[in-house]
């Protein structure tokens, strides 16, 4: 039996998020970076990169300070 590849979907809620920029840093996989907009706070937010693509390791998660951020398996 051929196992298959897990792929995961990354959201973020872009007008909560302080700019901070950890998920962007401890991301393995480069999926997150600083969008080209300020959210409604004035901060550049973190946003999913379309063409790469999240390994579910779920670092993003644990190191974002604002709770932004969830992975979802599918």
């Amino acid at each position: 039996m051929a196992k298959t590849k897990n792929t995961y979907t990354v959201t973020t809620r872009s007008e909560s998020c302080k700019g901070c920029g950890l998920c962007i840093e401890y991301c393995k996989s480069g999926k997150l970076a600083f969008s080209k907009k300020l959210n409604k706070m004035g901060y550049f937010y973190a946003e999913p990169v379309q063409d790469k693509e999240c390994t579910g390791c779920m670092s993003c998660t644990l190191v974002c300070p604002d709770l932004v951020i969830e992975v979802y398996d599918g």
